[in-house]
């Protein structure tokens, strides 16, 4: 009597080695991510946070790489707004009013820009908490203070990170390849 193709096709099966099903699972696992669109970016996210007198700090941002590219003055133009980070805008948070640089700037979310110059960068803390990268809000800021950049190790992925943290001030350092661009935080 001949065989059915479905009697064939559950012997066929009932010899297949468990190694064979299980690579075939993971194939499809990962065609299917594939297939998705999912890539991993080269700008990893990250958010650093940090308290001080109640007040907490935090930045969220895109880290981009160096990857031999020469950055201040040519990746990043002197004398043009530039938010530290890529893809969306970097945005820094506090819970209360803090002095940055000696200068107020009340609770709230913003984004995050900066002028770079090779002696003095500013730094600009807009409204407008939600932007793209090369979107800057004119016209919108909250405040703007300088900072005097000086030279540190080479950093190859852009990090915030706060090297100083007491009870009522921290340092924020913003530091990709050796620049490193200091600001005071008082939380009264």
């Amino acid at each position: 009597m001949p065989r059915s193709v479905t009697d064939l096709f559950i012997e066929r099966r009932r010899r297949a080695p468990v190694a064979f099903v299980l690579i075939g699972i993971i194939v499809a696992t990962l065609d299917a991510g594939r297939a998705t669109g999912q890539t991993i970016p080269k700008s990893q996210h990250a958010t650093v946070s940090q308290t001080v007198a109640h007040t907490e700090i935090t930045i969220v941002y895109d880290r981009p790489v160096a990857r031999g590219r020469p950055l201040f003055g040519a990746l990043v133009p002197w004398g043009e707004i530039w938010t530290p980070g890529a893809n969306v805008a970097t945005t820094f948070e506090v819970s209360r009013a803090v002095r940055i640089n000696g200068a107020s700037l009340p609770p709230g979310k913003y984004s995050l820009w900066s002028i770079p110059d090779t002696t003095r960068w500013t730094i600009i803390f807009n409204h407008v908490a939600s932007a793209f990268h090369l979107a800057y809000p004119e016209g919108k800021d909250a405040l703007r203070v300088t900072a005097t950049p000086h030279s540190g190790p080479h950093m190859e992925t852009l990090a915030f990170y706060f090297p100083v943290a007491d009870s009522t001030r921290a340092e924020l350092d913003l530091h990709w390849g050796e620049t490193v661009v200091p600001l005071s935080i008082e939380a009264p």
